[in-house]
């Protein structure tokens, strides 16, 4: 029986903890709002592709440079393919790959956990803001 030191299993398994992680590094990409909202907005369409203006009309608030930004590291990762027509203006097509479609499942369950808390997390939110406002009087 061989048996490997146990920085060997993390390092085979990823260390959330460790700041040079890669699955680490992965979460702070994939874990954006902007991310999540590309995904879904591709994922509606798949396998169809959607073009770079009606994802930013589809995903309000986002500017043109943040846009650009958030698809460039999911073509860069493997979760969205590009697709440039040779036109004046090219136009730019992006359709999520099978691994950007993998994704959406476990992102669809996050978004549906923030919708189903988001009323307690308001209240929390309240709670915590009402008592930062009035101190308790021993000056704590």
């Amino acid at each position: 029986m061989t048996t490997r030191p146990v920085g060997a299993q993390r390092a085979a398994h990823g260390d959330l903890f460790d700041l040079q992680c890669p699955t680490r590094q992965l979460l702070d990409r994939i874990g954006t709002k902007w991310t999540s909202m590309a995904v879904k907005v591709l994922a509606e369409a798949a396998p169809g592709e959607v073009r770079f203006a009606e994802l930013r009309r589809r995903m309000p608030g986002i500017s043109q440079k943040m846009l650009s930004v958030t698809l460039h590291s999911m073509v860069r990762d493997g979760l969205v393919a590009r697709r440039v027509e040779p036109t004046v203006p090219p136009r730019v097509h992006y359709r999520l790959t099978e691994l950007g479609l993998s994704l959406e499942a476990p992102l669809a369950a996050l978004r549906a956990w923030a919708e189903q808390h988001m009323a307690e997390i308001d209240r929390a939110n309240a709670s915590n803001d009402d008592a930062q406002a009035d101190p308790p009087l021993g000056g704590q």
